[in-house]
């Protein structure tokens, strides 16, 4: 029998991976404990209190660019400062692998609440943006990382048949993370200030982020993960880099979303505050969308459900966000986008367990972590370098550009699905 999840149905082996002999290696599991929710919710909350406070970053780098905040400073340097968020996040995965490994969850991910707050807190401090790379970037995405990688992996451990709806809700955090902040950021900062924008940011994320960590559980006893640095086994498996393909492609149109749309909004003569709305119905799309993802997920399938959501975001790059030159209809593409955009992160988990064994999932998605890192520092930085300023249409490339990255990333998909439906003939047999 296949696993649960894509087509086939079944209720009990939740991982089913064929190994570079082509043979399949299982690992079974067939209850889900309550406790499972209370992981779910957990993790909600980590996901809205880390991704969800980054995804405002749009919300900073209009701010910064139109007060010229930091003088001397171009928007295409500002842009690394996002980028150091992911980059952080992910290039610290084998270190905070080798932690869980020899301390177990919960250290790293304490570890990960201080360097979180102290990064908000250390930019409301910065006066040059080197300060602001360091801070807000690097110490921001490291914390991130810290919290957000040892949580990701336990979700699959307490769920089988219900899998892709929890991951669903769990990754709906970011959306409910980023409408808080991004409709509270604006008024504090022309309330109190820029700096108490920041630590306040800072301080609430570290009560929130400590309180889900105490909470959360693994079940590795039960589940013996393989938890390696970087587990480089996996990279013998073509299924194995066509998700990584997928994970390259669909960042790369997944950041010009998120950080350009509040640009956007600007350059068709929006004030700072309507722009800080587009960000927030961004947002609000991730919330609302996300659990019904993982509702279709389960039903129609992870691979086909999360290869048509890719595709829809090139469609709507193309048809909805080139022509585009109305307020309203922006709030539409944010209120849309939101919800399939970021269908990376609410499907990666689920599917990575498609294609390796439950035991392997840790280390298999530590090696998406590392292949996020690049499109996400640069991405932002391409689709800046290739605006035209001064024309009717300065965003025309960047637009272009995000379809494209979500075309390949939905044709690698389709690719991996064409595999697993040809192995699974084959097994049969």
């Amino acid at each position: 029998m296949g696993n649960e999840s894509e087509e086939d149905g079944g209720d009990v082996v939740i991982a089913l991976a064929p190994n570079v002999q082509g043979t399949a290696s299982t690992t079974m599991l067939d209850d889900e404990p309550p406790y499972g929710w209370v992981v779910c919710m957990s993790l909600h909350f980590i996901n809205a209190f880390t991704w969800g406070v980054i995804a405002s970053f749009g919300v900073y780098l209009s701010y910064y660019i139109s007060h010229e905040t930091f003088s001397g400073t171009t928007a295409l340097e500002f842009t690394f400062v996002g980028g150091a968020n992911f980059v952080g996040a992910m290039l610290c995965t084998p270190g905070v692998n080798l932690c869980i490994r020899y301390f177990g969850t919960h250290v790293p991910m304490y570890i990960g609440c201080v360097l979180f707050a102290g990064g908000f807190v250390a930019a409301s401090f910065a006066v040059e943006f080197w300060q602001l790379v360091l801070s807000q970037g690097v110490l921001v995405g490291l914390g991130t990382g810290f919290v957000w990688l040892p949580a990701t992996p336990l979700l699959p451990q307490w769920f089988n048949r219900n899998r892709s709806l929890a991951q669903g809700l769990a990754a709906a955090g970011s959306g409910i993370g980023g409408i808080t902040w991004s409709f509270t950021i604006v008024p504090m900062i022309e309330n109190m200030s820029l700096a108490w924008s920041l630590r306040i940011i800072g301080l609430v994320s570290f009560v929130v982020l400590l309180v889900a960590t105490f909470l959360i559980r693994d079940r590795n006893e039960k589940i013996r993960p393989k938890i390696k640095a970087v587990d480089f086994g996996l990279l013998e498996r073509v299924n194995v880099w066509l998700l990584i393909g997928y994970t390259f492609f669909s960042i790369l149109g997944y950041i010009v979303f998120i950080y350009t749309l509040s640009a956007f909004g600007l350059s068709l003569g929006l004030t700072q505050s309507q722009a800080g709305i587009i960000t927030g119905m961004l947002n609000v799309g991730t919330a609302i969308g996300r659990p019904f993802v993982g509702v279709i997920s389960d039903h129609y399938g992870r691979i086909t459900t999360a290869g048509i959501l890719t595709a829809s975001n090139c469609v709507m790059a193309f048809a909805i966000w080139i022509p585009t030159d109305s307020y309203g209809v922006l709030i539409f593409l944010g209120l849309v986008s939101g919800a399939t955009s970021g269908i990376y992160w609410g499907t990666i988990a689920p599917l990575t367990a498609e294609v390796v064994d439950l035991t392997e999932l840790p280390s298999g998605l530590g090696i998406m972590w590392l292949a996020v890192s690049m499109p996400s520092l640069f991405s932002e930085a391409i689709a800046l370098e290739i605006r035209q300023p001064g024309t009717s249409r300065p965003y025309l490339w960047p637009q272009i550009y995000t379809g494209l990255s979500y075309l390949a990333a939905s044709l690698l998909l389709l690719v991996l699905r064409k595999r697993k439906w040809a192995w699974r003939r084959e097994r049969h047999r």
